[in-house]
């Protein structure tokens, strides 16, 4: 009986060790042992050397993990091509909207708390937005020149729009309408601002359309942050280094940089025409004393070990090597199609629009597949993913028990080639 006992206590210790072994994320393992082809996997290495040797980009960290484990991680070209300064597995990057995700989760895990309700009004959290309005456009009779009127919201905006985009919110150069025209006008992306300040700001502006009727990309995370702060007690920076980013180890993952840090700063190339690079804060402007405004949909820094880690909790529905950050019900919600028949979507997003012309919606933080046909890109139903501004990108499968993430410094019209052939080179590897 004793020995029984024994054998069960080492059985059971066998069983907890096994999730811990298999997501080391920063052992390279066999790609033939977890179904990809080593041949296949060094076509991503040859297409991104190849780019910058042409010079079109300046470097890039990629990685690949299945079912826990990784199978390919490779760094090619420059960290600063016009220092000469190659690029390391640890760079850090401007991850922009792949930032939406983790603030997401730092609100659906206050909603597991029980102390954020998805469905109720955004003025319950930031009184801010009681008195909001919903511009719409109008000729004037005398003059047939077209002015901005205003209208009560049908509804009121909710937490959820929020996190799917249907609030109404949109971002000023994303658009031309009178709108977005005063969005640009208000200087929302203003980095010298709290969120505190941000909200204030864009409470005093009219919605771009009624809540809930139009998908729209726009600052709806910015606003998800400043909820965070309101309900937590604690500003967004410090709940997402207490509750996300410090319980996963991602310990190069921030709105700032530290002394040590920025040495490891990857850049985008200058570009010629301009003499400059493109859109991106320099290293000294990232410090702690100098970033105030803790953008929620697109201020985080991270590397693409970091992000693997953020991605392998999702894939496992809300916990990593024993710290669970959400049940697993929360994940499916989030990784579900959350907008409505009938809702409308504005803007195209080529490869990541969102629509069912491509065989995707969006989730709570990022966009979803829902059909295995209409998008020519290779994936599976039930896949998520999302992309920033300055070129990162990521995916994650379910169904394949992987998750790809792809790390550059490039302005993004130019990325999108880099996305679809990233998915193409992965999958075309995996062989069984």
């Amino acid at each position: 009986m004793r020995w029984k006992r024994i054998v069960l206590t080492i059985c059971v210790l066998a069983c907890c060790t096994v999730p811990v072994v298999a997501q080391d994320l920063s052992r390279l393992n066999r790609p033939e042992d977890m179904g990809f082809s080593r041949e296949r996997l060094g076509r991503i290495t040859k297409f991104f050397e190849g780019d910058v040797e042409k010079g079109a980009i300046p470097g890039a960290v990629l990685l690949v993990v299945r079912d826990g484990k990784l199978v390919y991680r490779q760094t090619v070209g420059y960290q600063d091509r016009e220092k000469r300064i190659a690029i390391t597995p640890d760079a850090i990057f401007r991850i922009a909207s792949m930032s939406k995700p983790i603030t997401s989760v730092a609100v659906m895990m206050l909603a597991e708390e029980g102390k954020i309700d998805l469905i109720a009004p955004v003025a319950q959290y930031l009184p801010e937005f009681k008195d909001v309005k919903v511009g719409v456009e109008k000729a004037e009779s005398s003059t047939g020149k077209t002015v901005l009127a205003f209208e009560d919201p049908k509804r009121p905006m909710t937490v959820q729009d929020l996190l799917r985009h249907t609030s109404g919110l949109v971002y000023g150069p994303f658009g031309n309408s009178l709108v977005h025209q005063a969005y640009n006008k208000a200087n929302l992306l203003d980095g010298s601002q709290t969120l505190a300040e941000f909200v204030t700001k864009l409470s005093k502006l009219p919605l771009a359309h009624q809540p809930g009727r139009v998908w729209e990309y726009g600052m709806s995370t910015d606003v998800l942050g400043r909820i965070v702060e309101v309900v937590s007690g604690m500003a967004f920076d410090q709940f997402v280094e207490q509750r996300i980013t410090g319980p996963l180890g991602m310990r190069d993952t921030g709105f700032y940089l530290s002394g040590a840090q920025g040495s490891r700063l990857a850049e985008p190339q200058i570009d010629p025409a301009t003499g400059k690079r493109p859109g991106a804060s320099a290293a000294e402007d990232l410090t702690k004393e100098k970033v105030k405004w803790f953008s929620g949909g697109g201020g985080l820094l991270s590397t693409a070990s970091d992000y693997a880690r953020f991605c392998q909790m999702l894939l496992n529905r809300g916990e990593l090597n024993g710290v669970r950050l959400l049940a697993p019900k929360t994940i499916a919600v989030m990784t579900s199609d959350q907008v409505p028949p009938g809702v409308a979507r504005a803007g195209g997003y080529e490869d990541m629009a969102p629509t069912p012309e491509m065989g995707h919606s969006f989730g709570l933080g990022f966009a979803v597949r829902t059909d295995p046909g209409h998008s020519p890109l290779s994936g599976s139903v039930g896949e998520y993913f999302w992309a920033g501004a300055y070129g990162t990108y990521f995916w994650v499968d379910p169904q394949e028990k992987m998750f790809a993430v792809m790390m550059v410094q490039m302005p993004f019209p130019q990325s999108g080639p880099y996305r679809r052939a990233m998915r193409e080179l992965v999958y075309g590897a995996l062989v069984r």
